[in-house]
């Protein structure tokens, strides 16, 4: 059902692919928008227990996509270096398929939104609170992975991760 990478030697493992997705902090959510237009929306997340997770609004465009078609794709680039001189960049994604559900119990939300707060704010000792506060308007997303693939530019093969020099 999911393609084969053509590339394969600029494939990345499983694992390597999973450390693009615990890194990151957006990525690009791809849904099956209004009127078949594909809808992406750049999205803050958490990848944790094999899923990913977001939050929003009870009401809106990504809503209303999920609730026409819960299958999905995301895509997060962990590095994005443009070489002028080589006429490339040296790049490193992961991009995941999967269908989303909307978690309905006050126990999932918490859990889910605890794992978003914990990502962003690792010392942040009101989350709870803010959490406890923000529940009732909030709508938080589960992404179960079906497909999930990883790709670096061929001149990063056996290197590690660039940052860039910005990121913390």
């Amino acid at each position: 059902m999911f393609r084969e990478m053509r590339r394969k030697k600029q494939q990345l493992s499983e694992v390597e692919t999973a450390e693009i997705l615990k890194r990151g902090t957006s990525g690009t959510l791809a849904l099956f928008g209004d009127g078949g237009y594909p809808y992406a929306v750049p999205i803050s997340y958490v990848f944790a227990n094999g899923k990913i997770y977001f939050h929003g609004g009870k009401q809106g465009h990504k809503l209303d996509a999920v609730s026409r078609n819960p299958k999905a794709s995301f895509c997060v680039i962990d590095q994005d270096l443009v070489v002028p001189e080589k006429y490339t960049t040296y790049f490193r994604s992961a991009i995941v398929f999967g269908t989303i559900r909307i978690l309905e119990t006050e126990a999932e939300k918490t859990a889910a939104a605890e794992k978003i707060a914990l990502k962003y704010a690792p010392e942040g000792t009101a989350a709870g609170q803010l959490i406890a506060k923000e529940m009732p308007a909030l709508c938080v997303l589960e992404l179960t992975i079906e497909h999930i693939s990883g790709k670096q530019a061929i001149e990063l093969i056996s290197k590690p991760p660039l940052r860039h020099p910005t990121a913390q």
